[in-house]
Formats: C-alpha cells, structure tokens, sequence
C-alpha cells in the first residue's frame, strides 16, 4: 500500500469545500482520492466529512446532477 505524501496532504488541504464536495460526487480530480486501497482517499475523506462537515444543503443544489 502506498503512503501519503506531505504533497499530497497539501493538494488536498488546499482544496475548498465546494471543490471537495464537486470532486466526491463526480469522482473528478486524482483518482487516487477516490481509490479506497490508498491512503489519500481516507485523509480526502475525513477532511471532506470530519474537517468540512461534508456536503451543505446549498452545496448540493448548486452542485446538482
């Protein structure tokens, strides 16, 4: 299993919450964010859902399908 890179977490941390919550549910952006055998997809994970309390009412209407 590979590790997370300081690079990685950094990518991520950088990410708004609305680009987040965008990338989650169109699995658009680095694969491995969404690669459940990665390390990179549980630290996107917590950070989406811990950190920015996951998807807000109006950052699903103005995502939309």
């Amino acid at each position: 299993m590979e590790k997370i890179t300081e690079e990685m977490k950094a990518e991520i941390d950088q990410l708004t919450h609305y680009d987040m919550c965008y990338m989650w549910r169109f699995h658009k952006g680095n694969p491995v964010y969404f690669d459940s055998r990665n390390p990179a997809a549980e630290y996107f994970k917590q950070r989406l859902f811990n950190h920015f309390g996951g998807f807000t009412p109006e950052i699903s209407k103005s995502i939309g399908w």
